[in-house]
């Protein structure tokens, strides 16, 4: 009886183990191919991973994933936190997976720079997005990269696209940071507005105007309906004042309710025009190999910073060199040329 109790319990040992294995990248990448989307949550896992056993494996799925030529759209899309993000993302999403797309959400969700938490809980506000099959939703925390965009957001727009995601749309954190992160690495830029907000006259924040190819009212519903109208004329001739894009499109004002869900589909139309257009003048596909260089350059600092951190020399001596800083005995720019002078050792 005890050997038997003895074998059973080794095989449920066993067990665990092969539930506990890590599946190979092969495995991983035959599963993206497929439209798997748990094997799709996984690679993105062991992309997002800063352990250095998952480095190699990560960059042979993204690789792999690159070569598979697709047809898509990404999108970003930000604002002020309460514009209703989520909710403009869910009914978009909703439009498109009706007209036989496959949309995967990048939502980025914000991060406490004290204990590095993330609510996480995009899933929970798009409840009738997350049951569609032709959606996936991906919540990753923003950690502390700037323009409110996860630091392998890149990455894991590649390995979405590549399990067959026509449709990437990027929520940004939208908190006032650089949004020049998630511009430089979509083909269409989407600026959420409040109606009767107060900034339609003030400039409305210049840098992330210039960058918008589109400004949507958001919340033009009832007894907000009158005051995105106001806002919509407002915003069209604050337009006005900024030079021509260079690829020649002019950004266009449109309001919607993404509760009532409506002026979604012209939101869509209006993105398929620009699309259209930009194409048509090869501005897309230059648009695209520049984001290709950026990525590249954005890489090597990401991999750099990571690597200096990751010295076990660095390491023991940042702990020291923070204390003197700390008391005023070597002055911060002092301190970083010594650990960097170590480093190049």
């Amino acid at each position: 009886m005890a050997s038997q109790k003895n074998t059973s319990s080794k095989s449920r040992f066993d067990l665990k183990v092969k539930k506990r294995k890590s599946p190979t990248a092969e495995t991983l990448i035959s599963g993206i191919f497929k439209g798997d989307k748990a094997a799709l949550a996984r690679a993105i896992t062991l992309v997002e991973s800063t352990k250095k056993e998952n480095h190699n494996k990560a960059n042979s799925i993204i690789e792999k994933c690159l070569s598979k030529n697709t047809d898509t759209i990404r999108i970003g899309i930000t604002g002020v936190p309460g514009v209703g993000k989520s909710t403009f993302i869910e009914a978009l999403g909703k439009v498109l997976t009706a007209l036989g797309k496959k949309v995967a959400v990048l939502a980025v969700d914000p991060s406490s720079t004290q204990t590095k938490g993330s609510i996480l809980g995009d899933k929970t506000r798009m409840q009738e997005l997350v049951r569609e099959p032709n959606a996936f939703i991906r919540p990753s925390p923003s950690g502390v990269s700037l323009g409110g965009v996860a630091r392998k957001t890149r990455e894991t727009i590649i390995l979405c696209e590549a399990a067959g995601y026509n449709v990437i749309l990027i929520e940004t954190v939208g908190v006032g940071q650089s949004e020049t992160a998630v511009h430089s690495m979509v083909d269409f830029f989407l600026l959420l507005k409040l109606p009767g907000a107060g900034d339609e006259l003030q400039g409305i924040k210049r840098g992330i105007i210039e960058m918008a190819d589109a400004l949507v009212i958001n919340k033009a519903d009832g007894n907000h309906l009158q005051l995105a109208k106001v806002a919509a004329t407002d915003f069209k001739r604050a337009l006005q004042l900024y030079p021509p894009k260079e690829n020649g499109w002019t950004p266009e004002v449109l309001s919607c309710s993404a509760i009532e869900q409506t002026g979604i589909h012209d939101i869509w139309d209006m993105i398929l025009t620009y699309i259209e257009a930009a194409k048509k003048s090869n501005y897309f596909d230059k648009k695209r190999q520049q984001q290709n260089k950026n990525w590249l350059l954005q890489t090597l600092n990401d991999q750099l910073k990571l690597q200096f951190y990751q010295d076990e020399r660095i390491t023991n001596a940042l702990k020291e060199i923070l204390i003197a800083v700390e008391q005023n005995k070597i002055s911060p720019f002092h301190a970083a040329e010594k650990l960097l002078s170590m480093y190049r050792q």
